[in-house]
């Protein structure tokens, strides 16, 4: 629960009644590895917060896993369009490793952002940085090489580098494993 009270303090400072609140309202999980979280076709109830562990997202497009979000720790995730819309996801997450999860439920996060305002400035601040990394995502591979890509992953996310598998990492970063292989051998550290 610290991890999650600091991340949100970065954003916002919080009261001792609001962190009570914040306490009571988010859930802790821990999970195993290789446990799915959402499958796609089901409708996202919870906002996760990743206290510790990986989660991968992805969607099966015709037999094909497509590894759209590796999730390293303190880093909020959902499925958000089906989460708000309360509609089947197209999304499926996974826990890459042993993970700790903190989750919140729409009505329970309703309950915070009707409480306080403050509630609508993390949420959307949270939601601006997830798109800005999406955006920043399309950015790159529209303008980044295969090998450039690889590079700034490694550099941005050493632990996410050194922990998922060169299958999961090749899919994010839109490439075929062999591919993903080539770069390595090509790069001297």
């Amino acid at each position: 629960m610290k991890n999650l009270v600091k991340h949100i303090e970065s954003r916002i400072p919080l009261t001792r009644e609001e962190i009570n609140l914040i306490e009571k309202h988010f859930l802790v999980e821990e999970i195993e590895a290789q446990t799915n979280l959402l499958e796609a076709g089901k409708t996202e109830r919870y906002i996760y917060f990743l206290s510790s562990g990986i989660v991968r997202g992805y969607q099966n497009i015709n037999g094909k896993l497509i590894i759209e979000h590796l999730v390293d720790e303190q880093n909020f995730f959902t499925s958000i369009g089906s989460f708000m819309n309360e509609t089947p996801s197209p999304d499926y997450f996974e826990t890459v490793t042993d993970c700790k999860l903190l989750k919140i439920s729409k009505p329970d996060l309703d309950l915070l952002r009707n409480y306080s305002t403050k509630w609508n400035t993390i949420i959307e601040s949270i939601t601006n940085e997830h798109l800005n990394c999406k955006m920043e995502r399309v950015r790159d591979f529209q303008t980044l090489s295969a090998k450039e890509r690889y590079l700034k992953f490694i550099k941005e996310a050493p632990n996410l580098a050194l922990n998922v598998s060169i299958e999961n990492i090749a899919s994010f970063l839109g490439m075929e494993p062999q591919s993903l292989s080539r770069i390595r051998k090509q790069i001297t550290f």
